[in-house]
């Protein structure tokens, strides 16, 4: 895992996977535990030093600690999108480059990377671009779909028909390239322009 090579901690890696795969999100101190699944000191440790650092915030409710990640940490969305590359569907894609096929680019929405709902049913979670092997990816799609229990909206195109279709102004094409991205294969730039 790449994160892990920036981070010493094990424990804070996989405590940083959790709060930023689920952004907004309020974890109980033992729910962290459960889900992270380390020693509930290891936790508590990482959980003091994550506070002092400013990157989580502290809350007491009936007797209980809750604690949240704090959007106006200064790497928040930069955090954010390693963690969309380096764990979950972002990671799956990439890991399973070669068995995709040939993928010229693949992104993430950042809507979908910030937990948020979509605007409208056209809105695409995943765009990937190039000469791709459908149902290796409706696999990771769907077994994605089954960890977070909801549905992921994905297109794929041919590299021909990407570039047809930002030549013309494609209407869906121009909301995908307005909107904000995670990308997790390829250069944005070419991807934009």
């Amino acid at each position: 895992m790449i994160l892990e090579d920036i981070v010493i901690s094990r424990v804070r890696v996989k405590m940083l996977e959790l709060f930023l795969s689920h952004p907004g999100t309020i974890f109980h101190v033992r729910d962290i535990v459960r889900r992270v699944d380390e020693e509930i000191n290891a936790v508590r440790r990482e959980l003091a030093h994550m506070e002092k650092a400013g990157m989580v915030t502290k809350e007491a409710r009936a007797n209980r600690l809750f604690y949240a990640f704090r959007k106006d940490y200064p790497v928040y969305y930069e955090l954010l999108e390693l963690i969309g590359k380096t764990s979950g569907l972002g990671w799956d894609i990439i890991k399973s480059k070669a068995k995709l096929g040939k993928i010229k680019f693949a992104m993430l929405s950042g809507r979908y990377v910030r937990g948020m709902p979509k605007r409208s049913g056209n809105d695409v979670d995943i765009l990937i671009v190039g000469n791709i092997v459908l149902p290796e990816l409706a696999q990771i799609v769907k077994s994605e779909e089954l960890r977070r229990e909801n549905e992921i909206n994905y297109t794929v195109m041919t590299e021909e028909e990407f570039l047809f279709r930002k030549r013309r102004r494609d209407p869906f094409v121009l909301a995908v390239l307005e909107g904000s991205r995670v990308m997790l294969i390829g250069d944005e730039e070419d991807l934009v322009h």
